[in-house]
């Protein structure tokens, strides 16, 4: 089997298993994210983690206030979830966000209130990859208000291409 087919299968590590591209729908957490997702994209065209957490339940918006004022030293402490599910969560939004042809944009948090302006953490250890999923929106390009892609069009991550700019890939698609 070739290195391509082996990333999209489900990976077990101990007793956990890594959400793939090909079955993340199948997480039971995906329909949770899903129900976030969908009233915040009626209100308008920005996705932001903090606040898929609030719709599921999992953050509390006094809590976030908290943080955003610096009263909290990072946000994952006054998360009502365990870090791995809340890694997982947030691999499924990335999953989701994509199908949804919404596009990422890193967003830099920043303390609000009087004082210098501190970029604000997610996490206790500062890890990189996980601060980058956190501050990670995902935008509507398109003008007017969301609207979801339909069901009868060809995922662009269905044909094959390895390629993830999906914008490169729908003007080769077009030619």
């Amino acid at each position: 089997m070739s290195d391509r087919g082996q990333s999209r299968r489900v990976r077990k590590t101990g007793s956990t298993t890594r959400v793939s591209v090909d079955q993340y729908r199948e997480d039971p957490l995906y329909p949770r994210i899903a129900r976030a997702v969908e009233p915040i994209l009626a209100r308008g065209k920005v996705v932001a983690p903090v606040d898929v957490l609030i719709g599921m339940g999992i953050l509390d918006p006094a809590k976030l206030q908290d943080w955003r004022l610096g009263r909290v030293p990072y946000l994952e402490k006054v998360i009502d979830c365990n870090l791995r599910r809340l890694s997982r969560l947030l691999r499924i939004l990335r999953f989701h966000a994509y199908d949804l042809k919404l596009v990422p944009s890193t967003t830099a948090y920043m303390r609000w209130g009087k004082g210098p302006k501190q970029r604000l953490r997610f996490t206790k250890t500062g890890d990189g990859k996980l601060e980058e999923a956190y501050s990670r929106h995902f935008v509507w390009p398109g003008k007017g208000p969301f609207h979801p892609p339909s069901l009868g069009q060809e995922s662009l991550r269905d044909t094959g291409s390895d390629g993830d700019d999906r914008h490169s890939q729908a003007r080769e698609h077009q030619a």
